[in-house]
C-alpha cells in the first residue's frame, strides 16, 4: 500500500464542495486533493472486490485517471464521493474478470464498530458476503464497509431507493441463512 495511504484528518464538507467544483472546472490541483482526501478509502472499496494488494492498487489508480478524465460530467459536486465511488465499482468488477481470483483472509478490515470480531467470524462473514449476488454484495459493502446511505448507495447502482432497500433486506435475510446453515454444518 506504499503511496496510497494518507494520515490526517478529514476535510470539511464545504471545503471538499468547493474543492470538487473547482476540480470540475478543470483545477488538477484541486482534483489532487480530493484524490489525497479519499485514496484510502477508496483502497479499502476496491480491496473489498478484488481481495489482493497489488490489484486493489492498480483498480485505485484506474479510477483515479478515469474520474480526472470524466470529472467534468459530475453534475452535482456533493456527491463526489458516491460518484467516484461508481466509478471505483465497475473499475474493480472489470479487474475481477480479468484476473484468478483469490483471498488474503489475514487482511480483512472491518470497520472499527466491528472491533471485537474474530478472526474465524472474519472469513465466515466473508465467506457469507461472497456467497452472495453481485447486487447483494454491493449493497452490504456499501453499507457496512463504507457506511453509505440507502440514497447514496441507489446513486452508485444507479437503482431507485426502494430497490435498495429491498436489496439490502434480502441480502441480510441471505446472509442470516448462510451464517446459520454454516454453524449448523460446523457443530
Amino acid at each position: 500500500m506504499i503511496g496510497i495511504m494518507k494520515e490526517g484528518n478529514a476535510m470539511n464538507t464545504e471545503e471538499q464542495l468547493r474543492l470538487v467544483k473547482k476540480a470540475i472546472k478543470g483545477d488538477p490541483d484541486a482534483y489532487g486533493q480530493l484524490i489525497a482526501e479519499h485514496q484510502e478509502y477508496l483502497y479499502k472499496m476496491a480491496y473489498l472486490y478484488v481481495r489482493n494488494e497489488d490489484a486493489a492498487l492498480d483498480v485505485v489508480g484506474t479510477v483515479m485517471l478515469n474520474a480526472y478524465q470524466g470529472i467534468r460530467s459530475l453534475k452535482e459536486p456533493q456527491y463526489f464521493k458516491t460518484w467516484i465511488t461508481r466509478i471505483l465499482i465497475r473499475t474493480a468488477q472489470n479487474e475481477l474478470k480479468k484476473m484468478v481470483y483469490y483471498s488474503e483472509l489475514d487482511n480483512i478490515s472491518l470497520p472499527d464498530r466491528y472491533a471485537g470480531v474474530t478472526l474465524e467470524e472474519k472469513c465466515d462473514l466473508n465467506s457469507a458476503i461472497e456467497q452472495l449476488s453481485e447486487k447483494y454484495r454491493t449493497v452490504i459493502y456499501l453499507k457496512y464497509f463504507s457506511e453509505f446511505t440507502v440514497k447514496e448507495i441507489a446513486f452508485v447502482m444507479n437503482a431507485p431507493e426502494g430497490s435498495v432497500k429491498a436489496y439490502l433486506s434480502r441480502a441480510r435475510e441471505e446472509l442470516k441463512e448462510i451464517l446459520k446453515e454454516d454453524y449448523i454444518y460446523a457443530n
